[in-house]
């Protein structure tokens, strides 16, 4: 992975995108224990508003004979998936992100308060599952959470959320 991440750098370094942090399952492996997840998320904030922002991005990876397959590119052997921001919500968790280090590449992850927040507003079942594992498992700032779900009208969310899983038990 870290050969991955060093390229995905130099994505950033060419231009291809503004800024960028890692999402999803391998960004909830920063903050709980291992869980299975499939891909590596990069959510990127574009150079500029354009229909197509995946193409600086994939024009590169192919001149390094890297190879689009459905929503992934196989980088280094690892499935790599570009995901434009795409609300205020994920713009505001990528320029917050936390820097980070895998082995000797520095990296960015999205950090935990607003990792949780993008997986309320997705709420899809792995989501949810990895939500349990966080609120089991990760030293959550409920300040700053609290701060975000209310500005993004999580909130509510976020109580249901907690009724359904913990409340009840």
């Amino acid at each position: 992975m870290e050969k991955t991440l060093k390229l995905i750098k130099e994505l950033k370094e060419k231009k291809a995108f503004k800024d960028f942090s890692i999402g999803g399952g391998i960004a909830a492996l920063y903050y709980i224990e291992p869980l299975l997840t499939y891909d590596l998320d990069i959510f990127f904030i574009p150079m500029q508003d354009s229909i197509d922002v995946l193409a600086p991005i994939y024009r590169y990876l192919k001149e390094k004979g890297f190879k689009a397959k459905k929503e992934h590119v196989l980088i280094e052997g690892v499935p790599v998936q570009f995901i434009p921001v795409y609300n205020e919500l994920v713009k505001e968790a990528v320029q917050h992100s936390d820097e980070v280090k895998y082995g000797r590449i520095k990296t960015k992850v999205l950090g935990l308060e607003y990792l949780i927040a993008v997986m309320l507003q997705t709420y899809r079942p792995k989501e949810r599952e990895r939500l349990v594992k966080v609120f089991e498992e990760a030293k959550i700032d409920h300040t700053l959470l609290k701060k975000i779900l209310k500005k993004y009208g999580l909130y509510d969310k976020y109580n249901q959320f907690k009724e359904m899983y913990f409340d009840a038990k």
